[in-house]
């Protein structure tokens, strides 16, 4: 039975909120109870908040050519390496050392957010998020995640959209 995921106007303030609502930008927190034995982050969201998981975003971090980079991608699919290093005219990307990762952005894994990072990484938002209204990132933290319009977030993070999800 998939938990009951709670609505809220308000930001809680984690970086990403404090940088949303700095923005000006409109946007919904949903906050729900997270279970650490869940095998996906990005999944539990979507069943907590009873919202399809096309919606939902994942946000992972990859090293191209030397250079981390942000990749968004929806939580039902992963993230085409080829693909993510041809967005940003690299040549070769592979998955970023968790520890680095978490140090960079300032975010725990299964908690990192595209918004309010650390240091302001390449980011690349799948271009499926523009067949949405609003998509949902993590807000943040594990159990926390925010909604708003994929144009906000490429606005935001300074996105490149580029087809980087594989199904």
């Amino acid at each position: 039975m998939p938990k009951k995921a709670k609505k809220q106007q308000q930001s809680g303030g984690t970086p990403a909120t404090v940088a949303l609502t700095t923005a000006g930008v409109s946007f919904t927190v949903h906050a729900y109870d997270h279970d650490p034995s869940h095998p996906s982050y990005g999944e539990e969201a979507a069943e907590a908040m009873g919202v399809s998981p096309d919606r939902v975003f994942k946000t992972l971090v990859a090293d191209v050519d030397g250079t981390l980079t942000v990749a968004v991608v929806p939580v039902a699919g992963s993230l085409d390496l080829k693909a993510l290093a041809t967005a940003v005219s690299g040549k070769r990307a592979a998955m970023a050392d968790p520890t680095l990762a978490e140090r960079t952005t300032g975010y725990v894994r299964g908690g990192i957010s595209p918004l309010g990072q650390r240091k302001k990484l390449p980011t690349v938002l799948d271009a499926s998020a523009s067949a949405h209204a609003t998509i949902c990132v993590s807000a943040g933290r594990r159990g926390l995640e925010v909604e708003l319009s994929p144009t906000d977030l490429t606005h935001l993070t300074d996105a490149t959209l580029a087809p980087i999800a594989r199904a």
